[in-house]
């Protein structure tokens, strides 16, 4: 029997000790405790991964200090469009979503594709159209809408300025339990003053997210653009099944990958046999980590978090 792991993330950016708004970190740091709660509540059940990491970042969707859900960061012409992903990695089935403006739980939404389909990937006002057909609770979208978010737009937006040296918001969760089966979730507002209907790589299978029992399930958070180029999270995963690398080692080799075509941002992983890595080069990312023997959550590069 395997002992069970979750993993989670709520972003990597510039976020600096001293620096980061002292309610921001007491609020980042109970949403983690949280979200570590909610998952370890169904692992420590021997329930399955796929229920828990849905669990925990349904958890960060609600909590309006991250960047995923109500609290997410708004595009240049003021709106809020959302994604997420979902994989079980146990069979690499999955569900991704794109570009949602009144679905109130995106990772939700992901898992009923991967449940039940008929399709992988919905974007637009198509996949709010499936969602609302299927009884998925829909709101507005100045829902999804915090005071803080516009002030950032309006910084943004004024100095013509860019998300890119701000924070790069995702969540993520990714999960290993007593069965070995591994799961990955994650999802995202994307990037502040974001254009055109820009995807990053939170919904991209393989890119973002991705999970394979042969390998490791992955989460992602930084510059998506980069993350995309690297297909990091499945490059990841075949580092190890196939180059024969370990966890943290392949975790570290993408990641200096990325770095190479100019990109950062950070990784979370967990493997079938319940080991678990992260890294980030970024100032700091936060992040947690449960198992059966208690929680812990960090921020900064120099916590001690294991």
């Amino acid at each position: 029997m395997t002992r069970w792991r979750l993993v989670i993330h709520g972003g990597a950016g510039s976020m600096q000790r001293g620096r980061l708004d002292p309610e921001q970190e007491k609020c980042a740091r109970a949403g983690l405790e949280q979200a570590l709660a909610a998952g370890s509540a169904i692992l420590s059940k021997r329930e399955s991964a796929v229920d828990a990491v849905e669990a925990a970042v349904r958890v960060l969707e609600e909590d309006i200090c991250f960047n995923a859900g109500r609290g997410s960061v708004l595009t240049a012409t003021g709106c809020i469009e959302l994604d997420a992903a979902i994989m079980d990695g146990r069979n690499r089935r999955t569900g991704a979503v794109s570009g949602l403006r009144t679905t109130r739980a995106p990772i939700t939404l992901a898992r009923r594709l991967l449940d039940e389909g008929p399709h992988v990937f919905l974007s637009g006002h198509g996949a709010d159209d499936f969602a609302r057909e299927h009884g998925f609770e829909q709101v507005d979208n100045g829902w999804f809408e915090v005071p803080e978010r516009r002030r950032q737009l309006d910084e943004l937006l004024g100095s013509g300025g860019f998300d890119d040296e701000v924070k790069y918001g995702t969540v993520g969760a990714v999960a290993v339990d007593v069965d070995g089966h591994v799961a990955v979730a994650t999802s995202t507002g994307g990037l502040t003053a974001k254009r055109w209907g820009r995807v990053g790589d939170t919904p991209l299978i393989g890119c973002g997210t991705y999970a394979d029992d042969r390998s490791a399930a992955v989460s992602a958070t930084g510059s998506g653009e980069y993350f995309i180029r690297a297909v990091a999270a499945h490059q990841l995963a075949e580092r190890i099944r196939l180059g024969g690398q370990s966890l943290q080692e392949a975790l570290d080799d993408v990641l200096a990958d990325i770095r190479t075509l100019g990109g950062k941002g950070g990784l979370i992983a967990v493997a079938s046999n319940g080991d678990a890595a992260w890294g980030f080069t970024t100032p700091s990312m936060y992040r947690g980590m449960a198992d059966a023997t208690g929680r812990t959550v960090a921020i900064y590069s120099d916590d001690d978090e294991r």
